[in-house]
C-alpha cells in the first residue's frame, strides 16, 4: 500500500496517524492531528543555524541551560517543533535530556518566518507558546531583517537594523548584533557575464 493511500485511511489515534505519515518529513501535532512542518529554505536554514551557534557559544561560557534545533516539545495539548529552542538548566530533569519529545515547553521558542507562513497561523503559534508557559518567543523575519521578542501579548520588543539583540531576563550577558544573524545580501550573477 502506498503512503498516499495509507494517509487516506482515517486513523483513530494520534499514534496511528503518525505511523501512516512520510518518515522523511517533520510533523507537529496540532489539535490532535498531524500537521506537516514545511521544509525550511536556505535563508531560513542559515538564520536558524546562526542563532543556534550564537546561543551555543554563549551557553558554553554561561552554563544556564541548553540550546536545541528542530526539537519536539509538548505545548499544552499540542506538540510543536520550534526552529530553535532553549531550556534553562533548572528545567532539565535530574535524569537528563529526554530521548524523545520534551514533556514540557521550552523557556525560549524561536520561529523563523518562512515565505509561505500565514500571519494568523504564526500569531496563533506565538499565543499558544506564551499560554503554555514559554517565557519568551523570538519571531525572526528574514524579509524585514528583524527579530521580535514576545514576553507576553503586551510585552513586545522589536530589534531591527544595526541593533544589538539582548535578553537580560532570560539570557544574562547575551549580546548579538542582528547583522550576525542575517546573511549578507548577495547578488546572483550570470556565470556567462
Amino acid at each position: 500500500m502506498s503512503a498516499a493511500i495509507e494517509m487516506a485511511v482515517e486513523p483513530t489515534t494520534v499514534s496511528q496517524a503518525i505511523t501512516t505519515l512520510d518518515p522523511d518529513k517533520s510533523y507537529e501535532i496540532v489539535n490532535g492531528k498531524p500537521e506537516e512542518k514545511e521544509m525550511p529554505g536556505a535563508a531560513h536554514g542559515v538564520i536558524s543555524a546562526r542563532i543556534t551557534i550564537k546561543l551555543g557559544i554563549y551557553l558554553e561560557s554561561n552554563k544556564i541551560g541548553e540550546v536545541f534545533g528542530e526539537t519536539n516539545f509538548h505545548i499544552g495539548n499540542n506538540q510543536r517543533i520550534p526552529d530553535v529552542a532553549f531550556v534553562a538548566a533548572e528545567n532539565i530533569p535530574a535524569e537528563g535530556i529526554p530521548e524523545t519529545a520534551w514533556p514540557m515547553p521550552p523557556d525560549l521558542a524561536i520561529e523563523v518566518i518562512s515565505p509561505n507562513d500565514l500571519h494568523e497561523k504564526v500569531s496563533d503559534k506565538i499565543l499558544e507558546y506564551l499560554e503554555a508557559g514559554v517565557r519568551q518567543v523570538w519571531l525572526v523575519s528574514p524579509k524585514h531583517r528583524s527579530l521580535t521578542i514576545f514576553r507576553s501579548q503586551t510585552d513586545v520588543k522589536v530589534f531591527a537594523g544595526d541593533s544589538e539583540l539582548v535578553s537580560e531576563d532570560l539570557l544574562p550577558g547575551f549580546r548579538c548584533g542582528l547583522r550576525e544573524i542575517f546573511p549578507a545580501i548577495q547578488i546572483s550573477r550570470d556565470p556567462e557575464e
